[in-house]
């Protein structure tokens, strides 16, 4: 897909990124040397590759497309898979602290990355046939091919099982017809993941080719969040899908539901990187700038804002750490996966909220990332479950009472 020329209006800014990570309780000292080599190798990408052009392709609502491969040069695509089926190898810990880099330059590079891992490479390995695992994971791991995850519709957000889109046996294939809506790299993806009904009222789960007859993303424009993301729908008509495609077992919402776990997990680390860009952009502008003769690092106000934002990175990085070390025993739940991305984003946001106070109205220029990150993170408060579903979640696990029916 061709950027209309963007790339030749990209001007690189005159500085280098100067952003400095904050760990005010030496969390690095829970990590291992693999989680730190793994963080520190995006950490410069992102500095060499991200942060120079994000503001120029956020500004003019473009995609930068060629960063997909690079994604997959830094082994971004599913970093906790197996590699032979095209993945990293690496633990769950250090799946979190690639997806934190990743957003701290972007929330949408972050998507790009974790919708290709968590929602298109998790799938196929965890439900998928070995003929399917060899076919599409390698091109996948390796950014050969992209992908996308269709399971939102557009009447039914919150409420999968709602879906009505649905396929119909036809022999040696399934005719497929819905809708999808808000999909991540959907007019980019070469495969689409889909969660469909069958006619037994059973949701299946099926890999579609984007040359598969009757198949078609089109763009979604006009977005004021995650403007270098691109999104689209997925539209089906008919589309014979062969009963090769389908994955063989998996029947039901606990399919996509364990997709959509792995990738809310994957946002409780990335949001702290955000919030992480914010907090740094902040503390160095409130030494820099003076007002009544001294910096406004100086005022009382000033450091309650800074001492506050600290302190909440600081509880979002305990809570991310001790997830992923669950996680990496496998007993990090549903529940548990829900509150830390609905306390770790709703944290991001608000320190971002506070740090453009501290910026004054430089704080709503693209000369500083914090608008940028606001806008993102008002779209990833609600996609992978909106914060009030989250918060349903933990009330449902504390009181054993279903709030959604």
């Amino acid at each position: 897909m061709e950027n209309n020329g963007v790339e030749a209006s990209i001007e690189k800014r005159a500085k280098e990124d100067p952003f400095q990570a904050h760990d005010y309780y030496n969390v690095d000292e829970l990590l291992n040397e693999d989680h730190l080599l793994a963080r520190d190798a995006v950490r410069t990408w992102v500095k060499q590759e991200v942060s120079p052009i994000i503001e120029s392709y956020a500004d003019q609502n473009k995609c930068p497309v060629h960063l997909y491969k690079g994604l997959a040069e830094i082994g971004a695509y599913g970093p906790s898979l197996p590699v032979e089926y095209g993945g990293g190898g690496m633990d769950e810990i250090a799946y979190g602290v690639i997806m934190q880099e990743l957003e701290r330059g972007d929330s949408g590079i972050r998507s790009m990355a974790s919708v290709q891992g968590s929602l298109v490479m998790y799938p196929i390995y965890k439900f998928g046939s070995e003929e399917q695992r060899k076919k599409y994971l390698p091109k996948l791991g390796s950014g050969e091919f992209i992908g996308c995850f269709g399971l939102t519709e557009p009447d039914h957000g919150s409420n999968p099982g709602g879906m009505v889109t649905n396929i119909k046996d036809d022999g040696d294939a399934y005719i497929l017809n819905g809708a999808k809506m808000w999909i991540t790299n959907s007019p980019l993806a070469d495969i689409a993941v889909v969660w469909a009904k069958d006619e037994e009222g059973k949701i299946r789960g099926m890999i579609v080719e984007k040359d598969m007859k009757g198949f078609s993303a089109p763009e979604i424009h006009g977005k004021w969040s995650l403007r270098a993301s691109i999104t689209g729908e997925l539209v089906f008509e008919d589309v014979r899908v062969p009963k090769s495609n389908v994955f063989p077992e998996i029947k039901g919402l606990r399919g996509p539901l364990s997709c959509l776990s792995k990738a809310r997990y994957g946002i409780a680390w990335g949001a702290i990187g955000a919030a992480m860009d914010c907090y740094d952009s902040a503390l160095r502008y409130s030494l820099e700038r003076e007002q009544f003769g001294k910096p406004i690092g100086q005022f009382q106000l000033t450091q309650k804002k800074l001492a506050e934002m600290i302190t909440e990175i600081t509880k979002a990085q305990l809570l991310a750490w001790r997830l992923g070390t669950l996680a990496n025993m496998g007993k990090a739940t549903p529940a548990q996966i829900s509150m830390a991305k609905r306390n770790n984003v709703n944290m991001a946001l608000e320190i971002a909220r506070e740090a453009r106070q501290i910026h004054g109205g430089m704080g709503i220029t693209n000369e500083y990332p914090i608008m940028r990150h606001m806008m993102n993170l008002e779209t990833v408060l609600t996609y992978e479950g909106t914060h009030d579903i989250h918060l349903l979640i933990t009330g449902m696990d504390v009181t054993g009472l279903n709030a959604f029916k």
